[in-house]
């Protein structure tokens, strides 16, 4: 051993590379299946229109140099495909060299498509798995001894995200500072799942206290998992117990899966052997490789300098890279409650002429709420993107959202992969004539008014969104 060897986290490397690699999975199946509406060739955010505007050097991406939906589907496949190879664990004896050239083209690829992604991509998990996937490359395959710079970047980084998520609510939202943030949020989340209606109709007194675990989990938990174990064990605990209590309440795409992926390195093999008694191999090192180890290390503390100094800072960035790789980023989530929740409703109609009488049929979205009667659905560790930032364009004007009205457009033209991304088009394929966007006040039914309505929400109508538009050839033809 050289002291450059951590052979003690072998399981802990073995279990972060399998949940890695499934969330690679997701997050390239997510792409493949949208990214042709959303920022296709003919989609709402075009990438070659983007890719013409900003320079390479500002957004590094393999479709700077050629863009075509039937590439960009080649590389969202391969990602698929080369991910579902490391999830069942085929580069576990591969050559050193080889393994980290499959991590590194899985980096590469989701780098090109996260850099052309623009509001798509603006979420804090794509650095976050950008940012991961980077320190992966250099972990090594099953037969090599875990380079321990690797396992401390890894707790770096869940540092920075729970630090980093605990600082903003503390500097932010009051609400967080008298422990009544979740009176609301649960309701008021971006996307609510099966469970938020409960979780909302907890005891105030419970939600005060979920706060305060919060806040001792993200500020102080933290610190603890640089400490000797079993210390850093029992911190790495807690985060992934606080995480699994949030995606029992919540929608939040990977995020949450992919914070309990990185705090697994908290966790050494005589913590996880309890439950994964697995077998270690006799393990060998590449000197080659712990050298570079320690390169990679260096830079990785000397890009380290602006988000530590970020998080110092009292006007604290949330979800920010400083360099264009996506290296070494900022987090948080939640620096200010939504004290309640607007839904912006899409319908149409397929009456020539518009009358006060006029019947509008609603188009349905796969997860946000629509329909008062649904329950809330589970997706999450898969990502709606469309259905998640309707909830961002419900907070302002559709001018401030450059994607709305060419969504507005692509439901006037029946756009069939646009009408993919909802969970129902009213007008089965066929156009409307006209198309207008409504606001509304959602909140959740009191257990009351959900045992005689047998509904989730209530809404009410607040003002006009948009207008009723048509095609200009549909109201020459009217």
């Amino acid at each position: 051993m050289t002291g450059l060897e951590a052979p003690d986290y072998w399981l802990a490397r073995l279990v972060f590379q399998r949940a890695l690699a499934g969330i690679y999975v997701i997050a390239f199946l997510v792409a493949a299946r949208q990214f042709a509406p959303l920022l296709g060739a003919r989609g709402l955010l075009p990438v070659p229109a983007y890719v013409r505007a900003v320079p390479f050097r500002r957004a590094p991406s393999l479709f700077h140099f050629r863009y075509s939906d039937r590439l960009f589907a080649a590389v969202a496949w391969s990602g698929v495909a080369l991910a579902a190879v490391a999830l069942v664990g085929l580069p576990d004896a591969w050559p050193l060299p080889l393994t980290m050239l499959l991590w590194a083209v899985l980096w590469a690829f989701y780098l090109s498509i996260v850099n052309v992604g623009q509001t798509f991509y603006s979420f804090g998990w794509e650095t976050l798995l950008l940012e991961t996937g980077f320190l992966a490359i250099f972990l090594g395959p099953a037969w090599t001894t875990p380079p321990l710079a690797l396992i401390w970047l890894v707790r770096w980084l869940v540092f920075r995200v729970e630090f980093g998520a605990g600082l903003i609510k503390i500097r932010g939202d009051r609400c967080w500072r008298d422990l009544t943030c979740l009176y609301y949020h649960h309701e008021t989340q971006p996307m609510p799942n099966p469970l938020s209606w409960y979780f909302h109709h907890l005891p105030k007194r419970l939600h005060r206290v979920e706060v305060l675990g919060n806040h001792f989990a993200q500020l102080v938990v933290p610190f603890f998992l640089f400490f000797p174990q079993p210390i850093a064990g029992v911190a790495g605990l807690v985060i992934l117990a606080t995480q699994s209590w949030l995606i029992l309440s919540g929608n939040f795409s990977w995020l949450n899966v992919l914070t309990m992926t990185l705090a697994v390195a908290s966790l050494d093999d005589a913590a996880l052997g309890r439950i994964l008694p697995i077998a270690r191999p006799e393990l060998s090192a590449e000197p080659w490789h712990q050298w570079l180890v320690v390169g990679v290390t260096i830079v990785i503390v000397l890009l380290s300098y602006r988000p530590a100094r970020n998080l110092l800072s009292r006007h604290q960035l949330m979800n920010t890279s400083f360099d264009p790789l996506h290296l070494v980023n900022t987090y948080g989530a939640f620096g200010s409650i939504t004290k309640e929740r607007y839904e912006v409703v899409i319908e149409g109609t397929d009456e020539p002429v518009l009358t006060p009488s006029t019947a509008w049929r609603e188009y349905e979205f796969k997860a946000k709420p629509g329909d008062v009667r649904r329950r809330p659905p589970q997706y999450a560790p898969y990502h709606l993107r469309l259905d998640w930032l309707m909830w961002f364009a419900a907070m302002s004007s559709p001018m401030y959202h450059e994607w709305f009205v060419p969504l507005v457009v692509k439901l006037l033209e029946a756009d069939p992969p646009t009408l993919r991304l909802l969970r129902r088009d009213p007008f089965a394929g066929a156009r409307p004539r006209f198309v207008r966007a409504t606001l509304y006040l959602y909140r959740f039914t009191t257990p009351r008014e959900r045992r005689e309505s047998h509904a989730w929400w209530v809404r009410s109508r607040v003002d006009e969104y948009l207008q009723p538009v048509a095609l200009r050839a549909a109201r020459a033809a009217a």
